[in-house]
């Protein structure tokens, strides 16, 4: 069994901040380690896993309360395969969605500058001239048909 290590460490091993590791075990994602007899926090190599397994939560967008959840699964190592994945297929689904908002947002941007292009093309004075995008935007029409 590896030894015990210090938080330092512990933060070494894993990438994840000091300040982050002491927030992770005030909110009760990694345990309260024991302390050595200079009031050093003693990590194990569980608790090695549990960092690397919020890392890579938090990288596929897993929200802490999320995070939370897999770990009681991962604790309780019953039958949690069907749980997981419908957490998964709801953060999927969260993504499918943002994904849509942002080709949207991509279509109205292009849209935008292709008028600002069109605009400094075709007038030689747009710069004394109204922004055709501005105004849009003032009257809220962005993104509508125009």
């Amino acid at each position: 069994m590896q030894p015990a290590v210090r938080i330092g460490e512990l933060a070494r091993q894993t990438g994840v901040s000091l300040d982050a590791i002491r927030f992770y075990e005030r909110e009760g994602l990694l345990k309260h380690p024991p302390r050595s007899p200079g009031g050093y926090r003693l990590f194990n190599p569980g608790d090695l896993r549990t960092l690397q397994l919020i890392r890579k939560a938090q990288a596929l967008g897993f929200s802490l309360s999320e995070i939370r959840e897999l770990l009681l699964l991962r604790d309780e190592r019953l039958h949690c395969c069907q749980q997981v994945r419908d957490l998964l297929s709801g953060k999927l689904s969260i993504v499918r969605a943002k994904i849509a908002e942002l080709r949207s947002l991509e279509k109205n941007l292009r849209a935008s500058l292709g008028k600002c292009q069109r605009e400094l093309k075709t007038n030689r004075n747009a710069h004394k001239s109204r922004c055709p995008v501005l105004d849009e935007i003032s009257n809220n029409r962005l993104g509508g048909s125009s």
